[in-house]
């Protein structure tokens, strides 16, 4: 019997020695992502993106910066890349113009900002956390989110910063098969054939753990290929794609309006907060009902005791991780 007991002991502690204590993950979108279409060159090239962001992140938490300071960092990496669908890198509207969204959420104090339907503001995730820090609102768009950057001296930029040539060929391509086939009309459920899967997804976002235990998540995008309109999508909706408190933080990315439906953020951190769930079958669950409404994507989530989860039901989400050991774990595909 003693013999038993310390060999139950003994697995125990080999299992907690063995888990994991996260500290910063990072996600760059979800979509049609498959091994057999990416060359080794454009897959060494999105994960060395993905590792500086971390590392980046990582450096603010060693320094004892907060998360925010943290999300913010690794996601300014990502925008600054034209591999990822947010700042330099946002997919075109319909009328051929870059329009980007953003969210930041402060879990320890439940503030936030985010602004949306922005043009010329080169990192929009700082101009969302100037919105959480320096003015009484939660949400700000267009014009008035601009002249709100320009007063807080934020950098903005000619709009031919965010031009280029792969996705100015994705929009045409786009329109070309628009134009040729009558699509029909979009529906809730039912996406025209003039969209592309590929091209719905890629926003970037960070979740965040400092030392002092507190959460922060953010996300940023350009949006859907040839959104019309001034659609807004999910990513600066608090609740929907970005939401934070004292127990998780949370970044998704995938077919906005299901997002928004579902309150997929909100939604899982509910599961936790009242139906006692772990992190995986709360971020799970969330990612299957999505799919049960007919949409796509995934998203990335932190606990407070550093547990993550990554669900995502597309062929492929990129994604990474760091410990508070500095290992980092990076991953594409499904």
């Amino acid at each position: 019997m003693k013999k038993l007991l310390l060999l139950s002991f003994c697995t125990f502690s080999l299992l907690v020695s063995a888990q994991k204590k996260y500290v910063l993950v990072v996600h760059g979108g979800a979509g049609t992502i498959l091994k057999s279409s990416m060359t080794p060159e454009k897959e060494n090239a999105y994960k060395e993106k993905l590792t500086e962001a971390l590392h980046a992140g990582y450096a603010e938490i060693q320094k004892g910066k907060s998360a925010v300071d943290a999300v913010a960092t690794s996601i300014v990496i990502m925008e600054d890349s034209p591999l990822f669908n947010a700042g330099r890198g946002a997919v075109f509207t319909n009328d051929g113009k870059n329009e980007m969204d953003a969210a930041i959420m402060d879990g320890k104090s439940k503030a936030a900002g985010a602004i949306a339907g922005v043009h010329t503001i080169k990192n929009p995730i700082k101009a969302a956390i100037a919105v959480m820090q320096k003015s009484e609102h939660v949400m700000l768009s267009g014009a008035g989110a601009e002249e709100f950057a320009k007063d807080e001296k934020l950098e903005l930029v000619d709009p031919k910063y965010f031009w280029t040539k792969d996705r100015w060929e994705s929009l045409q391509k786009i329109k070309s098969k628009e134009n040729s086939k009558n699509s029909k009309k979009v529906s809730q459920n039912i996406l025209p054939e003039s969209y592309e899967i590929d091209q719905k997804f890629g926003t970037v976002g960070a979740v965040a753990l400092d030392h002092n235990g507190n959460l922060a998540a953010g996300t940023s995008t350009g949006g859907m290929t040839n959104k019309k309109y001034g659609r807004i999508g999910d990513a600066p909706i608090i609740g929907a794609g970005t939401y934070a408190n004292s127990q998780v933080g949370i970044s998704a990315t995938g077919w906005g309006e299901f997002f928004i439906r579902a309150t997929a953020a909100r939604t899982l951190a509910a599961k936790m907060e009242y139906q006692n769930k772990d992190i995986k079958t709360a971020a799970q669950d969330t990612i299957d009902e999505i799919e049960k409404m007919g949409g796509d994507g995934g998203l990335i989530a932190l606990d407070k005791d550093g547990n993550i989860a990554q669900p995502f039901n597309t062929a492929g989400m990129y994604r990474g991780a760091i410990t508070d050991k500095g290992e980092i774990f990076i991953e594409i595909y499904k």
